[in-house]
């Protein structure tokens, strides 16, 4: 079980993501593997996915997976002062099902499971409906560990984000090598492949 500290973000995240009103399940197109930071670049193929309905398709998941987890994070992001500003290090988040936790995030980026699997995952797009929490992302899976869970997710969303972006002030170059943990909340939805969204 979780503390009671933590069920209050959960709960509070869990009220932000009603708010959006993006949980409902649905089919949905389009998809292109573009690395830019809130755009998708050139012509995206149009292709039909099973999963959470999302406000950009540029975050829909390719035809052939189909949603098989949503797992709820509570965490930080961390950030590091160079000389050039605040550069994002790592996230650190536990992860929750149900209120109970099952997992954790972290470098890689990646997410593993109580039973030992984990998934590494790469960035193909990003999506910023509020900004002032970092963008919603899909991501998709470059390794697989394990067996379980996450041994054969091939895509991530990275949907309902609350806080996580890099300070504003508290880095110059008296305070090169600082490090700035910031809160964050976010719902990550994983894929594994399938024929059928039945």
């Amino acid at each position: 079980m979780i503390s009671k500290t933590l069920f209050t973000r959960i709960s509070s995240a869990s009220v932000l993501i009603g708010s959006l009103g993006v949980a409902a399940m649905g089919c949905s197109a389009a998809y292109d593997d573009s690395t830019s930071s809130d755009s998708v670049t050139g012509a995206s193929e149009a292709l039909s996915s099973c999963g959470v309905d999302v406000p950009n398709p540029i975050l829909n998941v390719p035809a052939g997976n189909k949603l098989s987890l949503e797992l709820d994070a509570v965490g930080v992001q961390i950030y590091a002062c160079q000389a050039t500003g605040w550069v994002f290090q790592a996230p650190e988040a536990d992860l929750y099902r149900d209120g109970h936790l099952v997992g954790k995030h972290y470098v890689g980026p990646t997410w593993e499971y109580q039973d030992g699997s984990k998934v590494v995952g790469a960035r193909v797009a990003g999506f910023t409906p509020d900004p002032s929490s970092i963008p919603w992302l899909l991501l998709r899976a470059v390794s697989n560990a394990g067996e379980g869970q996450m041994s054969k997710v091939t895509f991530i969303q990275r949907l309902d984000t609350s806080g996580g972006l890099a300070p504003t002030s508290g880095c110059d170059a008296e305070h090169v090598g600082a490090v700035a943990r910031v809160d964050y909340t976010a719902r990550y939805a994983f894929y594994k492949a399938s024929d059928s969204c039945l």
